[in-house]
């Protein structure tokens, strides 16, 4: 049966308990409104740890539009069945006022990768993401921490700012999870609709077939996308479009791109 904790204090006590008896952690962040992409995190951590720790908690300081904010779906009664029924031992669920007991005054930032591609129109996104992802692993004391491929830039600034920080806990990349037409799922998803939701398979198919980036942008404006950016970096292509008000992230192997 899963084990609720909804402080930091109370998690910290369970887990000095633990690693008292050895028992090793893994770690899945999220801010809830679950989808088999965040399962898979799960099942992979539950292959690798003992026992397995999912936080909920929607980061108010990573939202650069306060409507985003107020529109991201709430539906924690519903992810802790799923939890339960993927096995998860634990959950975190604390409040923003304990969290950012200091007002977001601390914060982490940094200065090259979080400028570019989502940091360049999410002005202050990543110092919201990293701050709290700090919070988290310290909070976790996990062994492990599981994060997924979709939110590529993401995953590089966690995995460059454990470093940079020595952390100890080891940041674990997980492969997107896709539906059969290609979408990447996304807590987002779930407010495409109608016909936006069968328009949006064509930004993975767009991707992994055009042979530019200039020729993924005209065939996605003209499928109806509005365009944030295709941009190739690091053998990866990457795209940040607009389709019904729904902000949809992707990126795949430039190998599959060619």
């Amino acid at each position: 049966m899963i084990t609720p904790f909804a402080s930091v204090a109370s998690w910290r006590d369970r887990r000095v308990c633990d690693v008292r008896h050895g028992i090793t952690l893994g770690f899945v962040p999220t801010m809830g409104a679950l989808h088999d992409g965040h399962l898979s995190l799960v099942e992979r951590s539950r292959r690798e740890n003992d026992r397995t720790l999912v936080s909920i908690f929607v980061n108010p300081t990573q939202f650069d539009d306060a409507a985003d904010l107020e529109a991201y779906p709430r539906t924690l009664e519903r992810d802790l069945s799923l939890l339960e029924s993927a096995g998860v031992d634990y959950v975190l669920s604390p409040r923003a006022a304990e969290m950012y007991g200091d007002g977001f005054r601390y914060r982490i930032s940094e200065t090259e990768l979080s400028t570019v591609l989502e940091g360049a129109y999410r002005p202050g996104h990543f110092d919201g993401v990293l701050t709290i992802v700090l919070k988290l692993l310290n909070i976790a004391s996990a062994e492990r921490a599981y994060f997924g491929e979709k939110d590529w830039q993401q995953l590089q600034l966690v995995r460059g700012m454990a470093d940079a920080f020595f952390l100890s806990t080891a940041i674990v990349a997980c492969p997107t999870v896709r539906e059969t037409d290609g979408l990447a799922l996304s807590s987002r998803n779930a407010r495409l609709r109608g016909s936006e939701r069968t328009n949006a398979a064509q930004l993975y198919r767009v991707l992994t077939s055009a042979r530019t980036t200039d020729d993924a942008i005209d065939r996605l404006v003209e499928a109806g996308f509005t365009v944030d950016y295709v941009h190739d970096r690091e053998g990866r292509r990457l795209a940040a479009v607009r389709l019904g008000g729904v902000r949809l992230i992707d990126n795949v192997p430039l190998r599959i791109a060619s």
